[in-house]
């Protein structure tokens, strides 16, 4: 008999059986059901987190149930592999990205196998491999040729001591460069957009069909699109050709309008500025290229402006305005313009204050008689119109619309819906990332490289120093290249693709992999997709998603594919969380391993009393666990039923040895019910059963249902390893361990375990006599008969107090009941020859005897 369960051994031999058994590949049988289980997919960092564990924990679970259930899975994984940390190895280190990506992706590949997920990985891809990104750039000419890849000029973060172009992460809290300290500058540069835009209200519609996203996911996506209904409006500039157009919700406060504000990148901003302002605007411009969006926009942040010198006529009552600018609004947002109505706007009143601007109110509350009060406050509730000419006196819904048809009537506005949704900027100044498949020519402009001669591939002879323009850029001898159109010399784009985009169609490419003449074939993906269950962060829930239904979306309307959604169910998984230890006054972060006492920890430097909370895992926070560590201490299948069974999958989990070890002790503790001296019976249970027999086999399938339905959603894990803990105490209780039902229930024990701990479940599948595989078992079907309960237990009382109990049919109604109690040995026993008064009967609980 086995009697020791070593995980190290078990979990790496059934991981060499499976491999050449290709137990994951695939099924192509259509007359199956298709189920498309996917985890987001990771960059390649090199190693795996806690967090990793747990998102592909979950989704293999679901793929290993969906597989006994008898549909075929595609559970595919990849890797997010462009992107800038492999560009700062290269010129930190001196590895090239594709080395030191590669080298990652065979580290983290070993790291998932070694966790026993079950992936095919016949179908793995890689974002930066030509055979990928070939098919990239092509998607990308599609959406081109379209209209809705295009270029215009944008800002960037620019390092004027490096001369280069910074990512956004590369700027400090403070605005400078990570790497030279340099103030950053804003500059414009030409760069290429996706006309998301044009899905705006489609994007928005369709999440009312995602019924099985999270709630707060779809709020989260509403409000990012941010759909207003409102009206644009349009502000004669005085002594100028020319007209403000400002989009306002409000225009029923028109009235009130003091001022008008200009971006400061505005083209009229400068433009209007008259000469004795012209210094003045000019040297604010300057100030603002400095400051990052949001601190323009930050609402605990004073906001700063300037007049330029300039006025605008209110066509609705001919007033003269003055036109400032002013640092918290955007150019990139709605018209770049915005009307100051300070009466009825609190960001607006604030700034009027500041500036000393008019104030003047025109909508008062409902009820209220028309007295008009100094403003301490904006009031931006609707209301009564006041001081509002022709529009005196309606109610704010209808002034609405009364102006906007004046307005229309008399060419300066109409009604308008607008999104905050902006085009999607796709331009990196970046070697390490998809190179976009356009041409620069001077005569023919930017013209679509050739489809036969794509891949454009990234050349590899490249200096990275972290200056100057992008590498691909300082490379003329790869970007002169004569145009596809008319044969003159031209350039190649140098700019590279946002690495969302390669995360935006991978779910497509994995339906069908292996195809080397199309990035996929239209009838493979209308079959797989959309997918049933995909699994993630929630930091995920607004770009990537996003992102990912619009592709979907225009690639539908190519006649790519016929779905018009990426994702049917979505699992936003919660953090794994370290305990954690922080000093409050300093505000460091103090490793474990320097904590001398757990009950009062103390900073070992200053001595001053630490912080003890649990947060989410990091390096730099000293928090985390490593899964490598765990698997070698306990092995795979431990870590997996500890991270499933901890807490909900949509919670954060905290991380506790303590429930580690009992984990690991629960496995043993099966481990030890199949090696049993005397091997448990393999027959199915037939013919009366006795009452133990009864017992256990009402367990056995009182699991089977419960564990079924914590697997069909909303899933629960957790209740679903607590159910199989139970029947492993039914199984250690029971007495008829020589019997079929016996059997029967270890069998069951080992099926439903198999996709919590894959590789234990196949041992003992093996060791109960099976040949393998148990992942190839159909999943287990309840019995409704044997969740029959034909016997139930009757309490006897005598005077209150309980005596006994006995097993009674189930079906006896209340006068069986109390003769059966009358005639039982206990009430026998405890009456003796004292008169019974009165019997009270609480059918299927008790029969309480009272005696005189």
């Amino acid at each position: 008999m086995e009697s020791r369960y070593n995980p190290a051994a078990v979990e790496a031999h059934w991981q060499s059986v499976w491999a050449e058994m290709e137990l994951d590949r695939t099924a192509e049988d259509a007359g199956r059901p298709a189920y498309y289980a996917l985890s987001m997919f990771p960059y390649p960092s090199g190693s795996l987190h806690m967090g990793h564990v747990r998102n592909y924990t979950i989704t293999d679970v679901i793929a290993r149930v969906k597989r006994m259930q008898g549909y075929r899975v595609l559970h595919p994984m990849g890797w997010d592999a462009f992107g800038l940390p492999a560009e700062n190895a290269a010129i930190d280190r001196g590895v090239h990205p594709a080395q030191w990506t590669f080298q990652n992706i065979d580290q983290m590949r070993a790291q998932l196998q070694r966790l026993g997920l079950s992936y095919d990985w016949e179908r793995e891809v890689a974002t930066c491999h030509p055979d990928y990104y070939r098919w990239t750039q092509w998607l990308f000419l599609k959406l081109f040729r379209a209209g809705l890849a295009y270029q215009k000029e944008a800002a960037v973060n620019w390092d004027p001591v490096d001369q280069t172009v910074l990512a956004n992460e590369q700027v400090d809290a403070e605005g400078r460069s990570w790497r030279s300290g340099a103030l950053v500058e804003k500059r414009l540069l030409r760069q290429w957009f996706l006309r998301i835009t044009a899905y705006a209200e489609e994007l928005l519609r369709d999440l009312d069909t995602l019924d099985q996203w999270p709630e707060r996911v779809r709020t989260m996506q509403a409000n990012w699109i941010g759909k207003s209904t409102g009206a644009y409006l349009e502000f004669p500039l005085i002594g100028h050709d020319a007209r403000v157009g400002v989009f306002t919700t409000r225009p029923d406060t028109v009235f009130g309008v003091s001022y008008l504000v200009l971006a400061p990148e505005h083209p009229l901003t400068l433009q209007v500025a008259t000469p004795a302002q012209r210094p003045t605007v000019e040297a604010f411009l300057d100030t603002v290229q400095r400051e990052s969006e949001l601190e323009r926009t930050a609402e605990d942040r004073p906001k700063q402006g300037v007049p330029t010198g300039a006025y605008a006529l209110n066509p609705f009552n001919g007033e003269k305005v003055p036109v400032w600018t002013a640092d918290y609004v955007l150019g990139e947002y709605g018209t770049g313009a915005v009307m100051g109505v300070p009466a009825h706007d609190s960001r607006d009143f604030i700034f009027a204050q500041t500036y000393d601007l008019p104030i003047r109110t025109v909508i008062l509350p409902p009820g209220t008689e028309g007295v008009i009060e100094p403003q301490t406050s904006a009031y931006t509730e609707p209301g009564i119109l006041v001081n509002s000419g022709r529009f005196e006196g309606l109610e704010s819904q209808a002034a609405k619309t009364a102006i906007t048809e004046w307005a229309e009537a008399q060419g300066v506005g109409q009604a308008k819906v607008q999104y905050r949704l902006r085009d999607w900027l796709i331009s990196r100044q970046r070697y390490w990332g998809c190179p976009i498949p356009i041409i620069h020519c001077p005569d023919c402009g930017p013209v679509a490289v050739p489809e036969d001669q794509l891949p454009v591939q990234l050349p590899e002879q490249v200096n990275f120093t972290g200056r100057g323009p992008s590498p691909l850029a300082q490379l003329s001898e790869w970007s002169a290249v004569p145009c596809p159109c008319c044969g003159r010399p031209a350039r190649r784009e140098t700019d590279t693709m946002d690495t969302f985009i390669d995360s935006s169609w991978y779910f497509l490419r994995f339906a069908d992999a292996r195809n080397g003449t199309q990035p996929f074939a239209a009838e493979k993906v209308n079959d797989w997709l959309p997918v049933d269950q995909y699994v993630g962060g929630i930091e995920h829930a607004i770009l990537h998603l996003l992102y990912s239904r619009f592709f979907t979306k225009a690639l539908r309307d190519q006649g790519l594919l016929s779905v018009s959604e990426p994702f049917k169910a979505l699992l936003t998984q919660g953090m794994v969380q370290g305990l954690t230890y922080k000093n409050p006054t300093t505000g460091k972060y103090i490793p474990p391993s320097q904590i001398t006492d757990r009950e009062q920890p103390t900073d070992p430097q200053t001595g001053d009393a630490l912080a003890v909370f649990y947060e989410k895992m990091s390096k730099s926070k000293y928090n985390g666990v490593d899964p490598e560590a765990v698997i070698a201490r306990y092995g795979a299948d431990t870590a997996r039923m500890f991270i499933l069974f901890k807490a909900p999958p949509e919670k954060d989990l905290e991380w506790d040895d303590a429930d580690v070890e009992g984990q690991f002790r629960f496995l043993n503790r099966v481990w030890r019910l199949v090696h049993q001296e005397r091997p448990p019976s393999r027959s199915s249970p037939h013919g009366k059963l006795t009452p133990a027999e009864k017992t256990l086999r009402r367990a056995t399938h009182q699991a089977i249902q419960a564990v079924t339905e914590d697997l069909t959603g909303p899933y629960q894990f957790n209740t679903a390893v607590s159910e199989l803990m139970k029947l492993s105490n039914a199984l250690g209780e029971a007495t008829c361990t020589e019997s079929a039902v016996y059997g029967e229930a270890l069998r069951t024990l080992v099926v439903l375990l198999a996709p919590f701990a894959p590789h234990l479940a196949e041992e003992l599948w093996q060791a109960l006599g099976y040949p393998p595989s148990v992942h190839a078992q159909a999943w287990p079907d309840v019995d409704p008969e044997a969740l029959v309960v034909d016997e139930i237990p009757l309490v006897i009382q005598v005077m209150g107090k309980t005596r006994g109990s006995i097993l009674i049919p189930a079906s006896a109604d209340r006068q069986t009941q109390e003769t059966l109690a009358r005639q039982s040995e206990v009430a026998q026993r405890h009456l003796g020859d004292k008169p019974v008064k009165k019997v009270i009967v609480v059918p299927g609980k008790l029969v309480n005897f009272v005696t005189g």
